[in-house]
């Protein structure tokens, strides 16, 4: 168990009148059980503090979960200790008085020195190294140790045994490491001065539990006492426990943010907004939403690579759910994505060749290479709309069918060699930008902190030249007064020290000037480089965006609902935490609400709060632009409703059916 400040800490007993219907909080880690909040915030944020160490390593500054983790990758590691060398490794600990630093030293260099039967090693014979196992080790009285070897062929057969010295072995490296060798050592033994072994462990590998004579006078006995003395011992020992550990919990404060659901309301809280309800008004089933965005954004995302113009996602909303087979738009988007698994030469391409199509896809002929790739992919269900395709009818497919099948083939595009590469491109392209950038960054913080010496050196040479411009002013002041009392200073005299004094002045003032404009100029300059940093970090934010690998979510709020903003397209997407269900926001005032209601107490709203505060002006801006257009599509409609009956005006285009006039301008010919 995980140490807290060095010292042992108990768990909290599960409470025995506990109801099977009761509700109560539980720590995932611990299982402990409390009926009261307060307690189990208090216990779960003392969890959470780095004030605990790893029992098994040693290492500290880790929360409890992080101690929990090391000390079962410690016992990982200590379960795959050699076996063969377990006795004699705890037989040097049993009883030592070495601290473990200088224990694990003298292990290692003792393991190092001397070999153990059964250990397969090399050695030298006739001036060539041969595979050996050591078969008996004899002891003598001559300093160098003798081993007996067996020589071992290729396949590990014993060839012929041997008597060689310690020099003709070829010692390898210890199978373990320091760390290990610790974390062994701090298992097997449950006291320090001395090392003493578990007594299971001891009496398992035959090694003595009795102190011996030259420590028992270091040590002092402890008195055996009755079983009644020890269980009154141990209950006592057990409050003092219990009442540190509360007292520990008591004194922490709640550092926030914490797990959204433990964020209870308090006095201190800013006043928030009421959630707005997102919009569901798609066409598609709820069901398909998370594919018609994810296919959508695929193939505008990746528009240059194939070949496909892009197009809006009411436009390929409209698309899917229209009932001809012909949709230009549809029919594109799945050419596309066929002519690059062709370019990637794989199975569809050797399939294709097989049946000796042309790689040219027409509005024709596209049916019939959908229907070869829907045979290759071997999807039962998928395969079941292939005669309805054959046979010209697509447009009456399901809208769950479609998707699938866009689905598919997105996935199959996704694996290709000729995607793959061009991903690894786009990766080592952004690693390379986002480089500059971070030194972008560091030069314009550079840049501040001279702007700001210089602010600060300037103002200090202000107040200098102004001390001096005073000085010489006071003196013309002292010579006249001594002039009048005196009476024997001539005027002319006196005109000659006002002269003097004036220029002394001007001079200081025309260089503070001098200066002044100096150190403006050259902040100026600064200030124009810092311009330029900031523009060309935009530049490489841009650069970065054309990039682009995938979509990654905003973020999750306090329900684990997922929030989404794709770059071409001015909404924000909900998704529920179970991917049933979808909803968007489209109006300024929806995004300003939902930012007000989120609770940054609580980790993933603060999360999310930020991701929306980078994105918010970008967000916005969009989102009023695309308004605006609404509004002036809806005012040209009504001025061409009041015309007069007199004049015949051309009929206006239904937006709903702008899809019906996609062209692909991006398409090779």
């Amino acid at each position: 168990m995980p140490l807290l400040k060095r010292k042992p800490f108990s768990l909290s007993e599960r409470p025995d009148d506990l109801k099977p219907d009761e509700l109560v909080f539980q720590i995932r880690f611990t299982k402990e059980i409390f009926r009261d909040y307060r307690e189990y915030l208090q216990r779960i944020n003392l969890y959470r503090q780095r004030v605990w160490t790893c029992k098994s390593t040693g290492k500290g500054n880790l929360t409890y979960e992080e101690a929990l983790v090391s000390e079962k990758q410690a016992m990982e590691k200590v379960q795959q200790f050699p076996k063969e060398l377990m006795e004699p490794v705890l037989r040097d600990v049993q009883f030592s008085m070495l601290p473990l630093r200088d224990l694990v030293t003298s292990i290692s260099a003792k393991l190092k020195e001397r070999l153990l039967e059964g250990t397969e090693i090399y050695g030298r014979k006739n001036n060539r190294i041969y595979p050996c196992k050591i078969v008996k080790v004899i002891d003598e009285e001559v300093e160098k140790t003798q081993y007996q070897v067996a020589w071992l062929d290729k396949d590990k057969k014993v060839t012929e045994n041997a008597v060689v010295s310690g020099d003709d072995l070829i010692k390898r490296k210890l199978p373990f490491s320091r760390d290990v060798l610790k974390s062994f050592i701090r298992e097997s033994t449950y006291r320090s001065a001395p090392w003493v072994l578990h007594d299971k462990l001891a009496h398992k590998y035959g090694i003595s539990t009795n102190l011996p004579e030259e420590l028992r006078d270091k040590i002092s006995p402890k008195r055996k006492l009755s079983k009644k003395d020890q269980e009154a011992a141990n209950g006592e020992r057990k409050r003092k426990k219990l009442k540190n550990d509360e007292e520990i919990e008591n004194d922490v404060p709640i550092k926030y943010p914490i797990d959204d659901l433990l964020v209870r309301p308090a006095a201190d809280d800013p006043v928030f907004t009421t959630r707005p309800p997102p919009t569901r008004d798609f066409k598609v089933p709820m069901e398909c939403v998370g594919d018609l965005l994810m296919i959508w954004d695929f193939c505008c995302s990746y528009s240059r690579l194939l070949n496909l113009s892009p197009f809006s996602l009411d436009d390929f909303e409209n698309a899917i759910c229209h009932k001809d087979s012909n949709v230009v738009l549809i029919v594109e988007s799945y050419s596309a994505l066929l002519r690059l698994l062709i370019k990637d030469d794989g199975d569809y391409f050797i399939a294709l060749q097989k049946k000796k199509r042309k790689s040219k896809i027409s509005l024709v002929t596209w049916t019939d290479y959908m229907c070869d790739f829907l045979e290759l992919a071997g999807n039962e269900e998928l395969s079941t709309h292939i005669t309805t395709i054959k046979r010209g009818h697509y447009g009456i497919l399901a809208i769950h069918a479609k998707l699938a099948i866009f689905a598919q083939l997105v996935n199959e595009v996704l694996a290709c060699n000729v995607m793959r590469e061009k991903l690894d491109e786009y990766i080592e392209e952004r690693k390379a930008l986002a480089a500059e950038k971070r030194g972008e960054a560091l030069e314009q913080g550079r840049m501040r902190r001279e702007i700001k010496e210089m602010a600060k050196v300037t103002s200090n040479g202000v107040e200098h030249n102004g001390d001096a411009s005073k000085k010489p002013a006071e003196k013309k002041h002292t010579s006249e007064n001594s002039g009048k009392k005196q009476g024997n200073t001539s005027e002319k005299e006196a005109n000659k020290v006002k002269v003097g004094a004036e220029g002394t002045v001007t001079s200081n003032k025309d260089s503070a000037a001098k200066g002044s404009k100096k150190s403006m100029d050259t902040e100026k300059n600064k200030t124009e480089d810092i311009t330029n940093i900031q523009q060309r970090k935009e530049y490489l934010d841009r650069e970065m965006e054309k990039r682009f690998i995938r979509t990654n979510p905003l973020g999750k709020d306090r329900d684990y609902n997922r929030y989404w903003y794709f770059r071409k397209e001015a909404r924000i997407f909900v998704e529920s935490c179970d991917h049933k269900q979808w909803g968007y926001y489209v109006t300024k005032p929806e995004v300003d609400a939902l930012m007000g209601s989120l609770n940054e107490k609580g980790e993933r709203e603060k999360a999310l709060k930020q991701q929306l505060g980078k994105r918010y002006n970008k967000i916005s801006g969009e989102m009023q632009k695309k308004s605006k257009e609404a509004q002036r599509i809806q005012m040209e409609e009504e001025a061409a409703l009041r015309r007069s009956s007199r004049v015949r005006a051309p009929p206006r285009d239904n937006p709903a059916r702008a899809f019906l006039k996609y062209a692909n301008k991006l398409k090779e010919d």
